[in-house]
């Protein structure tokens, strides 16, 4: 299954509830990543511009999207970001792949 790595920024509201009742927050996440066919691989907490980060292992794009979506709309995140991952066997396949090509520069 292919691996995503969502970024995410809480509000300033969810981070003032979130220090008034503490909560596991990758709980949450995880479970809703297994009900929707996929599994969390990790989640952290950072500091900078996203407040977190985690890693899930999902069936396709619209079942990440469709997490992510779930996720964020109870409106407590200001931000989300998402990348596919590659692996190296992937990565090194497509430069295999494009080596074989030519394209012209304009």
């Amino acid at each position: 299954m292919p691996l995503y790595m969502t970024q995410f920024a809480y509000t300033s509201d969810a981070w003032a509830a979130l220090v008034k009742k503490p909560q596991n927050r990758e709980e949450v996440l995880r479970a809703l990543s297994e009900k929707l066919g996929g599994r969390m691989v990790s989640f952290y907490y950072a500091f900078g511009e996203y407040d977190g980060v985690f890693v899930s292992e999902m069936p396709d794009e619209t079942t990440v999207t469709a997490a992510i979506l779930a996720a964020v709309s109870p409106g407590h995140v200001k931000a989300v970001k998402t990348t596919v991952l590659l692996t190296t066997e992937q990565t090194m396949a497509a430069m295999r792949k494009a080596g074989a090509q030519s394209y012209q520069a304009p």
